[in-house]
């Protein structure tokens, strides 16, 4: 097993290991290297779009995601106790 989905509603996957660009995990080939524990886009994520992992809603997309990307703090931000979100 080299990534983990949870849940069906899951945008994004965690890699089990390191992995490289150009790598084929299921059905998605990686845009960049992407380390052990980290999330990468399962589907292409439009920017303002909820990043779903285990089945809850854990930040937003703060640009466009193509399907492939590794997904962390350079492309998500934050939703919970943001007045601005409220």
């Amino acid at each position: 097993m080299q990534f983990i989905i949870i849940n069906q509603l899951d945008n994004v996957a965690t890699t089990l290991k390191d992995c490289k660009s150009g790598e084929k995990l299921g059905d998605v080939t990686l845009l960049q290297d992407i380390k052990n524990g980290h999330k990468f886009a399962i589907k292409d994520i439009l920017k303002g779009e909820n990043i779903v992992k285990y089945g809850e809603v854990i930040a937003q997309a703060s640009c466009d995601i193509k399907k492939g990307s590794h997904v962390h703090i350079h492309n998500i931000e934050g939703i919970r106790g943001r007045g601005d979100k409220q």
